[in-house]
């Protein structure tokens, strides 16, 4: 990755201290569910020294039966919407927010490629949610481009900048 993109190891690593500094501010710990960034945001956050001041837990969930067992998704949300999708980052996110105990969530699921996209979900599609405990949880899709390392990067930085909004907002 070029040093000078927006989504470098250094700008993530300034988002990732962005979102220490808020979950210490509000006194709430953060929590992730991510599929297409593979631990990633988890990585970024715990790379900070401190972060388990603030940071409380972070699950990997590739599979439907993963998604369902660890997060509880419905398997009809997964059957009827497929992983990509809104509903099932609304799961995702809810799901972890209610078993491992922090203040602030935010999920991810998308399309990273070079393959497995189709034409309504082409590769770069990502559903990132977030949720604050007592809120109400809400989605986004983007449609990153780039390679399979451009588009998880693109979701990470835009991952971390959402729970600095969910947090300050």
């Amino acid at each position: 990755m070029d040093s000078h993109s927006p989504y470098n190891d250094a700008a993530l690593n300034a988002l990732a201290q962005q979102v220490a500094a808020a979950a210490l501010d509000k006194r709430v710990m953060v929590a992730t569910a991510e599929s297409c960034t593979g631990g990633w945001i988890s990585k970024a956050l715990t790379d900070l020294a401190g972060s388990s001041a603030w940071f409380e837990a972070g699950v990997v969930t590739y599979s439907y039966s993963a998604k369902e067992s660890l997060l509880g998704v419905n398997p009809r949300t997964l059957e009827r919407t497929g992983a990509v999708s809104e509903e099932t980052v609304l799961e995702m996110v809810s799901g972890a927010l209610a078993r491992y105990g922090a203040g602030v969530a935010v999920a991810v699921t998308g399309i990273a490629g070079p393959s497995g996209g189709t034409a309504d979900k082409p590769v770069g599609t990502v559903w990132i949610g977030w949720k604050r405990r007592g809120g109400y949880a809400h989605a986004k899709v983007f449609h990153f481009g780039g390679d399979r390392e451009a588009v998880r990067r693109q979701t990470v930085a835009a991952a971390l900048a959402g729970i600095v909004t969910e947090l300050n907002g």
